[in-house]
């Protein structure tokens, strides 16, 4: 079967000193709605648009979560039940009729779900979130909620692989017409809309080029055609820019990555409006793509460090780039901090801090000599993903691209010579002293 993808171009907080021991009249205005659960004496956390003023790694630590917890425990317990009882019939008919929110069965949600959904909207600024078994999982259940036979979808083509894959394989399969335009070109974005065409679909920055997306042109893109507009915001995390204030309708995260943080679990979620998400979550719970109790813990507890790894790794991944831009061996270094990267004005205007992925290029080097500056390396592990403590190395070609033919790289940017390099949060020294052995060796 052929794929159906249309290449319609040529080109391929500040934090606020607050005391915690009672309530600001904002924090109380954060927490107005809870709603009492049978057989729990603890209130229920309800996200809202505007979560508090708190700075962010006040929110990472205490947003979503109870204040007091079952037994008096300072972390969420794990619960798991895969139901929910009823002490009587007209106890289940008062959930039924809407008059107690509170858990039924573990595919439709459980505390640990409740409580890590509403700590990832109050990041986002979302009013409300929805945790998936991976980021993938939550691409499909957006996809399979809002598009049906012969809707159109648009993506810019700089994108994660497996998302093209899915649209252009499976959802063609179904009907649905997958679309891809130069990253980036908001004319070309623009002119492929038609009236089948449902939403419209981006990374910023995007993996692994690293492009930023100017966030109020693509909004405004989506407002004027009556599009809804997705953004993958997992390359930059809450910490670094929040989509949904530049007006996109859902935002994405791989929470496997920088989210998580420790390379120990997978999750994804999608951020946005109640109401676009109700019938989102009303699909996940006839998929069954859910998460597990223990993923979630895993999850809050890194969420508990976020802004603090996140300030590490912004700092390695600049130092990391600074240091790859003047070796004599690199021919190109991807990193929107960088004012030579194409994007930079861009990712300057909208985004606090750049993350720590970089992107690289070997000078004169093919597919076999880039591979040895990459086992030559001593710290970072050969391994896909990003986003954790650890840092890892990969070549895109062998590890994601090595199944596809030379003319397909070239359309999706992919060169022999390319390594993806995610820094963790060990010492920048460290990692430069590591790259220029591996670089020499």
């Amino acid at each position: 079967m052929s794929l159906n993808v249309d290449f319609r171009a040529n080109g391929s907080a500040d934090s606020v000193g607050v005391d915690l021991s009672e309530p600001t009249a904002t924090a109380k205005a954060c927490e107005i709605q809870r709603v009492g659960i049978p057989g729990d004496s603890s209130p229920r956390p309800v996200p809202v648009t505007h979560p508090s003023s708190y700075g962010l790694s006040t929110q990472c630590v205490h947003a979503g979560e109870h204040r007091q917890k079952a037994d008096g425990a300072i972390t969420t317990p794990i619960h798991t039940a895969s139901t929910f009882t009823f002490s009587s019939t007209d106890e289940l008919i008062d959930f039924v009729e809407g008059r107690h929110e509170r858990e039924e069965y573990g595919r439709y949600g459980c505390p640990n779900e409740k409580s890590v959904e509403a700590k990832l909207a109050a990041l986002d600024r979302a009013e409300d979130a929805i945790l998936y078994s991976s980021g993938m999982s939550a691409l499909v259940g957006l996809l399979m909620t809002s598009l049906g036979q012969d809707d159109e979808i648009v993506f810019f083509d700089q994108c994660y692989h497996r998302s093209r894959q899915f649209c252009a394989q499976h959802l063609a399969r179904f009907g649905v017409r997958t679309i891809q335009v130069p990253t980036g070109d908001m004319d070309a974005m623009a002119a492929a809309i038609t009236d089948r065409t449902k939403l419209l679909v981006s990374e910023s920055p995007t993996n692994p080029h690293l492009t930023a997306i100017d966030l109020d042109a693509f909004a405004d893109i989506g407002r004027r055609f009556g599009v809804k507009t997705l953004i993958d915001a997992t390359l930059a995390t809450p910490a670094n820019v929040r989509p949904l204030d530049h007006g996109i309708d859902f935002v994405l995260h791989s929470a496997t990555k920088y989210l998580g943080g420790h390379n120990d679990l997978l999750a994804g979620v999608l951020c946005g409006r109640k109401e676009d998400l109700d019938p989102v979550r009303a699909m996940r719970g006839c998929l069954g793509n859910i998460n597990s109790p223990h993923n979630m813990y895993l999850l809050e507890r890194g969420l508990k460090t976020f802004d603090l790894r996140m300030q590490r790794h912004n700092e390695n991944g600049m130092a990391v780039a600074q240091f790859l831009q003047q070796h004599p061996r690199v021919d190109r270094v991807f990193y929107l901090g960088l004012p030579s990267h194409p994007t930079h004005a861009i990712a300057a205007a909208q985004m606090s801090g750049f993350g720590g992925l970089v992107t690289f290029t070997i000078k004169d080097a093919d597919w076999r000599q880039t591979s040895r500056v990459v086992d030559a390396t001593r710290i970072a592990r050969i391994a896909p993903s990003l986003g954790g403590t650890e840092s890892l190395i990969e070549q895109p070609y062998v590890m994601s691209y090595y199944h596809y033919t030379a003319d397909q790289r070239r359309q999706f940017g992919i060169t022999d010579n390319m390594i993806r390099f995610s820094c963790g949060i060990e010492n920048s020294d460290d990692l430069i002293a590591d790259l220029d052995q591996a670089l020499s060796a």
